[in-house]
């Protein structure tokens, strides 16, 4: 397994990959048809076209050559000292053997300058938050507190060496 830049001809394997976790995550929670809508909507493959060539970020796949197992997408804000993890998925089927772990270091080392990164989790997403708790995350607020949303969304941060 290796992690690599995404590319034009990944977005296809990538769209189908965000689909098929969105719904194994996420459909207990807010049911197929809206999961499906926001799928279609953030997930498309012209939205993700646009991740490729966004500034300041990096999109990265888990690639074993024999196809994608995971995504993961980053971006980073105020003049780079803030990496803000905007997805990181793994295919229900493979998730716990350490391929998230490999897409989040790439995107850890990808920027330098970071001296920490931050990430939005739905509070229901207790498998994600696990895996970011394991990963030296800390949660530092819940954005229902600011009334930014009306899912209840947790806002977790690591400190990097930056």
């Amino acid at each position: 397994m290796f992690v690599r830049t995404a590319s034009e001809r990944d977005l296809a394997i990538i769209h189908a990959l965000l689909v098929e976790t969105w719904h194994a995550t996420y459909d207990a929670i807010h049911g197929v048809e809206r999961v499906t809508e926001i799928t279609d909507d953030r997930h498309s493959i012209a939205s993700l076209k646009a991740l490729l060539t966004r500034p300041n970020s990096e999109f990265l796949v888990a690639d074993d050559g024999k196809g994608i197992s995971g995504v993961a997408f980053a971006e980073a804000i105020d003049g780079g000292a803030l990496l803000m993890l905007k997805q990181l998925c793994v295919l229900p089927g493979l998730q716990g053997r350490g391929i998230g772990g490999m897409l989040l270091d790439e995107v850890i080392e990808s920027f330098p300058e970071a001296h920490a990164i931050r990430l939005e989790v739905e509070e229901k997403n207790t498998r994600a938050i696990a895996f970011y708790e394991a990963n030296g995350f800390v949660r530092v607020s819940n954005d229902r507190e600011q009334g930014r949303s009306e899912t209840p969304v947790l806002v977790y941060e690591r400190a990097l060496a930056g």
